[in-house]
């Protein structure tokens, strides 16, 4: 017979599965993009596959309702996530860091395996890193911890304009290579298509350098900065109430009229004027993805507000079901995925048209939503949710419900 675990699972917040189950089936909108096309596609459309009749509609959508902005959400749970799993380790007399630590360490490991052996736009790194930081600012008020999330997510911001002001100083092989990774020529996409419709060491060959890149420079100038802030986010939108459903609805509205209309006429701004400017490197690289870079902010916050303002009206059971196997459905968005997409599978990678990926896409939440809601009758924790558990406390929880 199983150890009854170190410490019992937290008592949940239904809004916030719900949430999260909103989320981590919104990533994929965006994710598939990356699963399916070369890498240069996802910041540059132009540079690769139709972009016009239903297939610039298909991105213009995505682009509007979901690039960053369920990423945005899922960071801002995360780091509501550290404050809830603090406040329960220390209800039981355990200091939380001991815990905490270990647990981002093995979740550092999972990312790690994820992203140089399936895919390189894994996440988990990133949150393992910024997690460890955001926890050391637990302790400040929620207004603290709001402005120096703003700050800290600004950062992206400047250094782009820096990047941008800064380019006709460059030397010129600094540039060729800039233009190469924005708009690669025939020769390098079909490379990359080759590597992933390839065996497993063509992919890994492409993979490894391309996960280092994400995992460092991507990382340090961009990816990291927006994680922490997001998270920080969470945190103070935690301690205010708003995260765990205290707010009437009446303030939900508020906030949802408030940042709704404002981010999307932002994203709208942006999407103008990069085609406008035919996608140049010169601007849409540095200075057209910040229209969509505040405005997903906004769009997110929006986002959190009606999704928690809906939950006083609807239980929503499968979404929240869904969001209590997030751990376990983001690895298997990739395992499906990337079976679909490349070579050791059925290597559709590269011929998919953008509409087509929206089926997909539909296609794969059919799945996923039948697996939680499955999984969840049988069983207490996910399969990712129960490992991580286990390796965090050292004792096996209870995993199989009794069924009568």
């Amino acid at each position: 017979m199983n150890k009854a675990p170190l410490l019992p699972q937290p008592d949940r917040i239904q809004s916030l599965d719900v949430l999260r189950g909103f989320a981590v089936l919104g990533i994929l909108i965006m994710n598939i993009q990356s699963f399916s096309m070369i890498s240069a596609a996802y910041i540059n459309p132009s540079v690769f596959g139709d972009l016009t009749g239903l297939n610039k509609t298909t991105w213009i959508l995505s682009h509007v309702l979901a690039d960053q902005k369920f990423m945005s959400i899922f960071s801002m749970l995360f780091g509501a996530g550290i404050l809830l799993f603090s406040e329960s380790v220390e209800r039981k007399g355990y200091p939380p860091g001991k815990y905490y630590f270990r647990r981002l360490f093995w979740l550092f490991i999972i990312g790690l395996i994820h992203g140089y052996v399936f895919w390189h736009g894994d996440i988990l790194v990133t949150y393992a890193i910024c997690g460890a930081i955001a926890f050391l600012f637990r302790r400040l008020s929620p207004w603290v911890l709001l402005v120096f999330a703003l700050i800290i997510f600004s950062v992206p911001s400047f250094n782009y304009w820096l990047f941008g002001r800064s380019m006709e100083m460059w030397p010129p092989e600094a540039v060729a290579s800039l233009n190469e990774s924005w708009a690669p020529g025939q020769e390098a996409i079909d490379r990359e298509i080759a590597a992933l419709t390839g065996g497993v060491i063509e992919q890994l060959t492409w993979r490894i350098p391309e996960t280092f890149k994400m995992e460092t420079f991507v990382f340090m100038i961009w990816y990291g900065w927006r994680a922490l802030a997001m998270m920080m986010i969470g945190m103070s939108f935690y301690k205010l109430g708003i995260l765990k459903g205290n707010w009437s609805k009446m303030l939900y509205a508020i906030l949802a009229v408030a940042t709704l209309p404002i981010g999307f006429l932002l994203i709208k701004t942006g999407i103008d004027k990069n085609f406008a400017t035919e996608w140049s490197v010169e601007y849409s690289m540095f200075f057209g993805w910040q229209w969509n870079y505040f405005g997903s902010l906004l769009v997110a916050v929006g986002y959190m507000a009606i999704v928690m303002l809906m939950s006083n009206f609807f239980k929503f059971g499968l979404l929240a079901k869904v969001g209590k196997l997030a751990f376990t459905n983001y690895l298997l968005m990739t395992l499906i995925c990337t079976t679909i997409f490349y070579g050791h599978g059925f290597g559709m990678f590269g011929s998919v048209e953008r509409w087509q990926q929206l089926l997909i896409v539909f296609g794969v939440w059919s799945l996923l939503l039948l697996f939680s809601n499955y999984w969840l009758n049988r069983y207490y924790f996910g399969p990712v949710e129960w490992l991580w558990r286990y390796l965090t406390y050292g004792n096996k929880p209870v995993f199989r419900r009794r069924i009568r």
